[in-house]
């Protein structure tokens, strides 16, 4: 099944029809954007622009235990459409409860508090990572990622660098790790060019392990 490409005010999805969820979201962030702080809608609901046998609906995660998960957070959007749209569900993932609003909130925070410092737009990109076969949720059979990343690029700087974190209720935040070993956990270059990596690559080498992205 082909991915599809979803455009919204605040981001876009690169959504996946197999696992239900996006492959990731890209946004494009800067500190006048942030600087607008609205309330959050909380109003969820399964984006009609996709046929009923690719998308989650909102069924599929009551009495899952687990949250409904921003992949472009709804702290960052900056106007009232951008900030509903956000809580379309194919801007989610099923998301520990206790990782999402602590870890992950913290890693969302920080990215935040990053763009407000940079000398222009800084590009994020979110998404998660299977291991399969991924247990699922709901009668749509939700895929549950097994951990979860946030790439943060600042092209003033040509730096780039990413958060990883098990989506796990006990998961607590490590040391960024660098572009090069997102895209070998994750099989996927989202940042094309040597020049980039080089100065990735200067954060230090976490230790190696073995993951999947998908389904592409």
């Amino acid at each position: 099944m082909a991915p599809r490409a979803l455009c919204y005010s605040g981001f876009a999805i690169l959504y996946s029809g197999t696992s239900r969820t996006p492959i990731y979201a890209a946004q494009r962030l800067n500190k006048l954007q942030l600087k607008t702080r609205l309330a959050r809608s909380n109003k969820f609901f399964a984006d009609a622009r996709l046929p009923r046998a690719e998308r989650a609906e909102l069924d599929d995660y009551k009495n899952s235990g687990l949250d409904r998960g921003h992949m472009a957070p709804a702290g960052d959007m900056s106007t009232p459409e951008a900030m509903a749209q956000s809580f379309s569900l194919a801007n989610m993932v099923p998301q520990s409860a206790e990782g999402n609003r602590h870890a992950w909130a913290n890693i969302e925070k920080a990215t935040r508090k990053y763009v407000m410092r940079a000398a222009g737009d800084v590009f994020v990109i979110t998404g998660p990572v299977y291991e399969l076969p991924a247990p699922t949720i709901g009668a749509n059979r939700v895929w549950v990622p097994q951990h979860l990343f946030k790439l943060v690029y600042d092209p003033a700087t040509g730096r780039a660098w990413a958060h990883w974190l098990d989506n796990t209720d006990s998961a607590r935040a490590g040391k960024p790790i660098s572009y090069s070993e997102l895209v070998r956990r994750t099989g996927i270059e989202f940042l094309p060019g040597s020049a980039l990596r080089a100065a990735a690559d200067a954060l230090p080498e976490p230790t190696a392990v073995h993951q999947a992205v998908g389904p592409l």
